[in-house]
C-alpha cells in the first residue's frame, strides 16, 4: 500500500455519525456533543491514576477555565471560551500525548494538531493569543499539571519538580469543588465530565 493510499484513510467516525477527515478537517465536521464526549474519553497522564478512574481532558479543561476566571485581569467571554477549548483538538483525535513523547512523534503530528486547533478556533470564534494572555494561560495550565501530578498521578511534590521538571507550586484546593462539589481531585465519570463541559461551552457561546 502506498503512502498516498494510506493518507486517504484518515477518517474518524464520531458519536453523532459525522465523519472527520484528520488530513482535511473543516469547522463543520463535529457537533458540540461529539467534542465534549471526545474530551471526556481522552485521558491525562497517559490514563494512569491513583483513583479508580483516569482524569479526562474535559475535567482538566474546566479546571483551567476556573483558574483563569479567578485570575486578573478579568477575561472576556471569548477569552474564557478559548481557555475551555485550549485542548479541544485532543478530543477530536482522542489522544493527549504526554509532553516528553511529543518530539518523537515528529513534524507530521505537530502539523496535525495545529490544523485541528485552527478549525476549532474558526468554529468557535476564538481570538488569537497575545503574548501576555498566553503567558497567563500557561500559568494556569502548568499549575493544574502540578496539582494533577500529585493528586491524580501519584507523584510526590518533590518529584513534581525534580523528576517532571514542573516548577509551579502544588495548590491544595481543587478549583472545581466550589462549583461542582464532590471529592477534591477525584476524576469524574466520562458522562459527567462530558455533560459539565458541554454546559460550560453553551454558557460561553
Amino acid at each position: 500500500m502506498t503512502t498516498a493510499t494510506k493518507a486517504t484513510r484518515a477518517w474518524i467516525r464520531l458519536p453523532s455519525g459525522r465523519r472527520l477527515d484528520l488530513l482535511a478537517p473543516t469547522p463543520f465536521d463535529w457537533t458540540d456533543e461529539d467534542l465534549a464526549t471526545g474530551l471526556a474519553r481522552t485521558f491525562r497522564w497517559g490514563g494512569h491514576s491513583i483513583w479508580p478512574a483516569p482524569l479526562s481532558v474535559a475535567q482538566h479543561s474546566l479546571a483551567v477555565l476556573a483558574l483563569r476566571r479567578a485570575a486578573k485581569p478579568a477575561a472576556t467571554r471569548a477569552q474564557l471560551r478559548r481557555e475551555l477549548l485550549h485542548d479541544a483538538e485532543e478530543g477530536l483525535i482522542n489522544f493527549d500525548c504526554i509532553s516528553p513523547l511529543k518530539p518523537f512523534l515528529g513534524e507530521g503530528f505537530r502539523a496535525l494538531q495545529e490544523s485541528l486547533a485552527g478549525v476549532v478556533a474558526t468554529r468557535y470564534a476564538l481570538p488569537p493569543w497575545s503574548a501576555e494572555e498566553k503567558k497567563l494561560h500557561k500559568k494556569c495550565d502548568i499549575a493544574m499539571a502540578a496539582a494533577e501530578a500529585v493528586y491524580v498521578a501519584g507523584w510526590s511534590q518533590a518529584e513534581v519538580r525534580a523528576t517532571l521538571g514542573i516548577r509551579a507550586a502544588v495548590m491544595e484546593t481543587d478549583p472545581l469543588v466550589a462549583e461542582f462539589g464532590g471529592t477534591p481531585w477525584e476524576p469524574w465519570p466520562p458522562e459527567v465530565a462530558a455533560a459539565r463541559f458541554l454546559a460550560a461551552l453553551a454558557r460561553l457561546a
